[in-house]
C-alpha cells in the first residue's frame, strides 16, 4: 500500500500510461552523440498500422518533421495529408491506373479488365474474378442489341421490341419468302400425296384389314414430305441467316438492304442447314427415349444457330455450355420465345384445320375446292409469320445477352463477327 495517489489515466490514443516506455528510458549507445542539454529525450513510439485509403500520419504544425517526408523551412510539415512516393488509389488495386471513375462516367458491373502489375484482381480457387468494365471497353447499357448483366427480363424484352420496330420492313419480306412460302409448299405436297381418302374407300368392306397398298402409299407420302422438308429447310436456313444479319447490323447503325441480306443468307445457308439437320436428329432421338429428354435437348441447343453464324465453330458444344453456365437465365429467355411460338403456331394451325373442313378429304378433285384449300393454307402460314419473327429476334437477342455475361461485347462487334 502506498500513500501516493494513482497515476492519471492516459489520453486516448496514447499506447503507454506514462512517458516512460516499457523497459525504462532510452539509453544511448556508446559512441553515439548525446542530446544537447535541456532537450527532451526522444521516445520511440510503436509502429502504426497502415490503413488502406488513408494518408500517412502528419504531425501538427511546428512539430518534428516526418522521416522521409518533405521538409519545410521552420521545422514544420505542410498542412494536410501528404501522399508518399508510389502511392496509388486505391491501395488494393481494383482497376487499372488512369481509368478511375472520375468525370461523372459510370462503370458497369461484369468481368474485370485484364491488366498486368501488382494489385491486379486475383480469383480464389474455384471462384470467378470480379471487377468492373471501365467506360469505352465494350459494354454499353444503352446498346440496342446487347442486354447488359443485371438489366433483367425488361431489358431483354425492350431490345426484342426495338429490333422488331427497326427491322420489320426488311424482316417480314425475308421471312415471307423463306419461311411462309416453303411452309405452304410442304402443306400442298402433303395434300397431293395424302392417301387417307383412298384408304377409307378400300376399308369400307373390312374396317379391320389394312389396304393392300398401305405400305407403298405410306412410303411415298413420307418420302415426298421428308424430301420437301429437307429441300425447303435449306431455304429456311437462308432466311434465318439473312434475318440475323439484319438485326445485328441495324443495331450497330450499319446500312442494310434486302438484296444484301439475302446474299449473306445464301453464303451461310448450307452450313446452317447442315447443323440444323444434325440438331433435329439429336432432338428426335431424345423425344424417342422420352419427351423430357427431347425438350431438354431442344432448349440446350437453342443457341447453336446463332453460335454458328457469329462464331462459326463448335455450335453444339458451345450451346450446351451456355445453357449450363447460365441455366436459369437462358432457360427463362428461351421459354418465353417457345411460348410465343407455341401460341402463334397453335393459332395458325387451328385456323388452317378448321378452315379446311368444308372442302372434305379430297379437296384437290375439283378446281373450286383446290383453290379454297390453297387459300386457307396460305392464310394459316401468314398467321404464323409473327411467330417466325418472334423466334428469330428472341434467339438473336438472347445470344447477345449471353455474350455480355462472358465478356465485353457490343452491337458493332457482333455485326463484324457475322462477316
Amino acid at each position: 500500500m502506498s500513500d501516493q495517489p494513482p497515476p492519471a489515466a492516459p489520453p486516448p490514443g496514447d499506447p503507454y500510461p506514462s512517458a516512460t516506455p516499457p523497459g525504462g528510458p532510452a539509453v544511448p549507445e556508446p559512441g553515439a552523440a548525446a542530446p544537447p542539454a535541456g532537450a527532451e529525450p526522444v521516445v520511440p513510439g510503436p509502429e502504426q498500422p497502415v490503413v488502406p485509403g488513408a494518408g500517412p500520419a502528419v504531425p501538427a504544425a511546428g512539430g518534428p518533421a516526418v522521416p522521409g517526408g518533405p521538409v519545410v523551412p521552420g521545422g514544420g510539415a505542410p498542412a494536410g495529408p501528404q501522399q508518399p512516393q508510389d502511392w496509388v488509389f486505391p491501395p488494393t488495386g481494383g482497376f487499372p491506373l488512369g481509368s478511375g471513375p472520375y468525370g461523372g462516367q459510370p462503370w458497369y458491373p461484369g468481368a474485370p479488365v485484364a491488366y498486368p502489375g501488382p494489385g491486379a484482381p486475383v480469383a480464389y480457387p474455384g471462384q470467378p474474378v470480379h471487377g468492373w468494365y471501365p467506360p469505352g471497353h465494350g459494354l454499353d447499357p444503352a446498346d440496342l442489341l446487347v442486354t447488359p448483366p443485371g438489366a433483367g427480363v425488361s431489358g431483354w424484352f425492350d431490345r426484342c421490341v426495338g429490333a422488331v420496330r427497326r427491322g420489320w420492313r426488311l424482316l417480314l419480306p425475308i421471312l415471307l419468302l423463306t419461311q411462309v412460302l416453303p411452309a405452304v409448299a410442304v402443306s400442298v405436297l402433303t395434300l397431293v400425296v395424302d392417301p387417307s381418302a383412298k384408304w377409307e374407300e378400300s376399308m369400307t368392306d373390312d374396317s379391320a384389314a389394312l389396304p393392300d397398298t398401305f405400305l407403298a402409299d405410306l412410303g411415298v407420302m413420307l418420302a415426298v414430305v421428308l424430301g420437301g422438308t429437307l429441300v425447303f429447310g435449306l431455304v429456311q436456313s437462308l432466311g434465318w441467316a439473312a434475318g440475323s444479319w439484319v438485326v445485328a447490323r441495324q443495331a450497330a447503325g450499319q446500312p442494310v438492304s434486302l438484296g444484301a441480306a439475302l446474299s449473306y443468307g445464301a453464303r451461310r445457308a448450307l452450313g446452317l442447314w447442315g447443323w440444323t439437320l444434325l440438331m433435329s436428329v439429336i432432338i428426335g432421338i431424345g423425344v424417342c427415349f422420352c419427351v423430357l429428354p427431347g425438350i431438354y435437348v431442344a432448349f440446350a441447343l437453342s443457341m447453336a444457330g446463332p453460335v454458328y453464324l457469329f462464331e462459326r465453330q463448335a455450335p453444339i458444344g458451345r450451346s450446351f455450355r451456355m445453357f449450363h453456365d447460365r441455366l436459369g437465365l437462358l432457360l427463362g429467355r428461351v421459354a418465353l420465345v417457345a411460348a410465343a411460338v407455341i401460341v402463334g403456331g397453335g393459332l395458325a394451325g387451328m385456323v388452317e384445320g378448321i378452315g379446311g373442313l368444308p372442302f372434305g378429304t379430297t379437296p384437290l378433285e375439283s378446281p373450286g375446292t383446290a383453290v379454297g384449300v390453297f387459300v386457307v393454307t396460305l392464310l394459316g402460314a401468314v398467321l404464323a409469320l409473327p411467330t417466325h419473327l418472334a423466334q428469330l429476334v428472341g434467339l438473336v437477342v438472347t445470344y447477345a445477352e449471353q455474350r455480355a455475361h462472358e465478356g465485353p461485347v457490343d452491337s458493332a462487334r457482333l455485326a463484324g463477327e457475322l462477316g
